[in-house]
């Protein structure tokens, strides 16, 4: 089943929502910032990605640069992290017959649909 973790108040999460429904796709919508992922279930979305921890922060947060910028972390460190600031992860990540992208560009989600 398709899945995406999606911040509302993303325009990029709310027009790539948007997309997979005009393709008469309902995918299950995680809010991930209240229903935060696992660190098992965010090692397994890291690993559809193909992507590190590290890969899936978003850097312009005011929590990563204050907090984070420019230190050394393992990469269970770097998802424990990510769990622990959910608004670090990336978004919207879309999840789809065991493939995962980030909807950004949002045309990126077409490549698994």
């Amino acid at each position: 089943s398709m899945k995406i973790y999606h911040n509302p108040r993303c325009s990029t999460s709310r027009k790539t929502l948007d997309l997979l429904k005009e393709k008469g796709l309902e995918p299950e919508v995680i809010l991930y910032l209240t229903n935060t992922p696992t660190a098992k279930e965010l090692s397994a979305v890291l690993n559809q990605l193909g992507m590190t921890a590290f890969d899936l922060i978003r850097k312009n947060e005011a929590i990563y640069k204050d907090n984070y910028k420019d230190k050394e972390h393992s990469n269970k460190e770097w998802i424990d992290i990510l769990v622990a600031n959910p608004k670090l992860i990336e978004r919207p990540i879309i999840i789809n017959n065991g493939k995962a992208v980030i909807g950004r560009p949002i045309e990126r989600v077409l490549d698994i649909i």
